[in-house]
């Protein structure tokens, strides 16, 4: 039997092979196209309502920077001032103060009698002018501002938190009323305005419109949080406003005989029961332990305080700039305060005369540290804190 066999050319064959395959790849996106396929997303969930007021629990208590101001050869006070804010989980920076023979005479403005503030005091408004430079400098939105000797209390955020709704209620438009405030004599008293105004108390606070450019509300230019002594707004200042928010039994207040100020009369404690905090408009500030300023305050006090006649020592161009003072300036600014402050001295143990740069504190030796007006103290609970206690020390017990 004849058996005959066919061989095909290999380019046929290939030829074959490669048409196949072409074929099985167009049913193949047919297919495809009559199944289209799906993509499933899952439901993006709607972002949960923010409050502004959160921001106060950030390491920079709601301020863009913590700067705190300090000669850099007082390596005691940086040490202390970076163990309180670890302690307090705060980032702060530190802005080198100055000392007064290093400001050259031709950069302070003088008046024409070439007299201006000299020594230690010149110094010190030098490393004040430093840190507000800085905040305008770099644009900063706001900043706190610390001396390197203060201390504060352990439950600083919530103090600032209510300080801030207490700074709502003076500044924030009403939502029922837009248009208008709690306190009839803000922005600026007109001359019809009452020359005192009822308390506004802190359990009562009014419904106002939310800031949105800071915790602390929107349009001041200095919040005066450390101090050794601030006025209530007087009758006779007419372009202050008088409103006053007052809070009773906030226990972080030490009782009255605790408590003291160089501004006599000592409104706060001669007028208010224990335990009462009272936020209003600065007048008459007397040190400047913690001080906020926003962009725009620091802006103006660059060229209030910093370019005009150096003739008083900081707090008091300070007080002046508050104040709407014409030696300042014939605007008034924006500026709140509460009493007693937040930001008080801490004394360490050691000797008088070097517990300050500026002021001469006489001889002796201080056998126990303190902190002026200051219950439950970060600097003297520093042990229990980094023990990860919660039995804190009371500096100012009530009697009972």
């Amino acid at each position: 039997m004849l058996q005959i066999t066919t061989v095909l050319p290999k380019r046929v064959l290939w030829a074959f092979v490669a048409a196949v395959l072409v074929s099985a790849l167009i049913v193949l996106q047919r297919g495809q196209r009559l199944v289209p396929v799906v993509t499933h997303h899952p439901a993006k969930k709607a972002p949960a309502p923010t409050n502004i007021l959160d921001d106060i629990n950030n390491s920079t208590l709601g301020f863009e920077k913590i700067l705190v101001v300090g000669l850099p050869s007082r390596t005691d006070r940086r040490d202390g001032m970076t163990l309180q804010a670890a302690l307090s989980n705060l980032d702060i920076r530190f802005v080198d103060g100055v000392v007064g023979s290093n400001v050259l005479e031709k950069a302070v403005p003088k008046p024409q009698n070439k007299e201006h503030l000299r020594g230690p005091g010149l110094g010190s408004w030098r490393g004040h002018m430093n840190a507000i430079q800085k905040v305008v400098r770099r644009n900063l939105s706001s900043a706190l501002i610390l001396e390197d000797d203060c201390d504060w209390d352990i439950s600083i955020r919530q103090q600032l938190r209510d300080f801030a709704r207490s700074a709502h209620a003076l500044t924030q438009p009403l939502q029922s009323s837009p248009g208008s405030y709690a306190d009839p004599t803000y922005p600026q008293p007109s001359n019809s305005s009452p020359p005192t105004v009822p308390d506004i108390p802190f359990d009562k606070l009014p419904a106002t419109v939310p800031p949105k450019s800071s915790p602390y509300g929107e349009g001041w230019d200095v919040l005066w949080v450390g101090h050794c002594g601030m006025h209530f707004p007087s009758k006779d200042n007419k372009a202050m406003p008088k409103g006053r928010v007052v809070r009773y039994n906030d226990m972080t207040v030490p009782e009255m005989r605790h408590l003291w100020s160089l501004n006599v009369p000592f409104t706060l404690a001669q007028k208010y029961p224990n335990h009462t905090r009272a936020v209003h408009h600065a007048q008459d500030g007397v040190c400047t332990l913690g001080y906020a300023v926003s962009q725009r305050g620091a802006q103006k006090i660059l060229y209030h305080v910093g370019l005009k006649e150096v003739t008083d020592p900081f707090d008091i161009l300070l007080k002046l700039f508050c104040d709407g003072s014409a030696r300042r300036s014939t605007d008034m600014h924006n500026c709140l305060t509460t009493q007693p402050g937040l930001f008080h001295h801490h004394r360490t143990v050691g000797h008088h005369s070097e517990a300050s740069d500026i002021g001469d504190h006489g001889d002796g030796f201080r056998d126990n540290a303190y902190t002026d007006m200051v219950r439950w103290s970060v600097r003297l609970n520093a042990i229990e804190l980094m023990n990860g206690g919660t039995s804190f020390h009371d500096q100012f017990p009530d009697d009972s």
